[in-house]
């Protein structure tokens, strides 16, 4: 480590994948500017679920304007969701997104394809078929509601050794909410989305993984219970993990306001729920944390907490507020951060790391402010926080893709 000497490698037990990726290419002239305590490199975070939106509805955001986005927030590898149009559930569906992502992404982007046709729920899509350019299967978005799609869907990804990655939302207990069933929503009198529409469906799911033994994954959980099911699920032994999302971690619905920024699915929710997911983290029942970063255009996020799209950004914002408001305070270790944000992710998915890292100033401090995201989408709940850590530069596989 010649020109960055002095620089603090934070490695989290991964010497051996780590070491491979950082020793090659620190000698690059882009770094010998980083020559000081206060900067930090890490390994390249690994974001599991994201939204790009390309192809069908690039006016939120593009494959390219979304890996740059990733790349300041120090994501070397990410994993796009199949809400397309068209969706991903077919080879020649799938291999037209690829070829954008082959032409335009400065990250390595690896898509999932669609669980079932048109992520309609009504038959199972081409997953032998597009097992070869996918990470896994997931209708993101929507739950899979019937029990024998998702066990015969289950079933095949079991045998190609694929996971599902399940988006767990019980229709028929949403009755039209669109905010968490909480005390805000019974003040300010929205209709309320019940906990049991997300921990229901992980029940579900959880009994059918016992019958097929696939590798199952849990998206965005943000219930107290859905945090008790899944560690149970783990006791016993079946081939389960999850991820929950920055803004669940350091927000619940006390915190809203009558803005569309704050409206995502699932949405905020109480306060004990919040605590439970901080547990989980800390204890192992929550694997990684991954944004869900769902842009959309201004004025689809315009139109207050009924009318307004789901969906908020995140990739720019994840590292400085998790390190700020739970490392920080010492509710959680800076190496632990990285297991989630990295290690984790790319172990669960087989992703490599090779020479893809970042480079941060911890001390750095800013006010998060949507104008200078490098994103489409500009909703963040974060908006105007405090916060410390900025990164400086992204390297992915030896090449410069970000700098400050």
């Amino acid at each position: 480590m010649t020109e960055v000497t002095k620089a603090k490698v934070i490695s989290a037990s991964l010497d051996s994948v780590f070491a491979e990726g950082v020793g090659a290419s620190l000698s690059t002239p882009e770094l010998s500017v980083f020559n000081s305590p206060r900067f930090v490199i890490f390994p390249g975070f690994c974001d599991v679920h994201v939204h790009f939106r390309e192809p069908g509805f690039s006016y939120k955001e593009t494959i390219a304007t979304g890996s740059l986005a990733a790349a300041r927030g120090g994501y070397t590898a990410v994993c796009t969701m199949p809400n397309l149009d068209p969706v991903p559930d077919s080879v020649e569906h799938l291999d037209f997104q690829r070829d954008i992502i082959r032409k335009t992404a400065c990250i390595h982007v690896y898509p999932y394809g669609a669980i079932t046709v048109a992520e309609q729920g009504l038959q199972v899509a081409d997953l032998e078929g597009m097992a070869p350019g996918v990470i896994g299967f997931s209708d993101d978005g929507r739950g899979v509601q019937s029990d024998d799609r998702m066990r015969q869907a289950m079933g095949r990804a079991k045998a190609l050794g694929k996971p599902i990655a399940a988006h767990c939302e019980d229709n028929t207990l949403l009755r039209g909410g669109y905010i968490h069933e909480g005390e805000y929503a019974r003040v300010h009198g929205h209709r309320g989305i019940c906990s049991e529409s997300e921990w229901g469906q992980i029940a579900r799911d959880l009994k059918l993984v016992k019958e097929t033994g696939v590798s199952y994954h849990v998206c965005h959980v943000s219930t107290k219970k859905s945090v008790a099911l899944i560690r149970r699920a783990k006791e016993e032994g079946l081939d389960v993990t999850c991820e929950t999302g920055p803004h669940y971690l350091v927000m619940d619905d006390s915190m809203l306001q009558e803005d569309g920024r704050f409206k995502m699915n699932p949405p905020l929710r109480g306060r004990e729920d919040r605590e439970a997911l901080i547990q989980g983290v800390l204890d192992g029942t929550i694997d990684m944390i991954a944004t869900d970063h769902a842009p959309h255009s201004a004025a689809e996020k315009s139109r207050g907490l009924e009318k307004s799209a789901f969906g908020i950004v995140g990739l720019e914002t994840a590292f400085p507020i998790l390190y700020t408001y739970l490392v920080k305070p010492g509710i959680l270790r800076l190496e632990k951060l990285v297991e989630l944000l990295c290690i984790n992710p790319r172990k669960r998915f087989g992703i490599g790391l090779g020479c893809d890292y970042s480079v941060w100033d911890l001390e750095a401090e800013y006010a998060i402010d949507p104008a200078d995201f490098l994103s489409m989408g500009k909703a963040t709940p974060f908006t105007g926080w405090n916060v410390s850590g900025k990164c400086m530069a992204t390297i992915c596989g030896g090449k410069p893709v970000y700098r400050d």
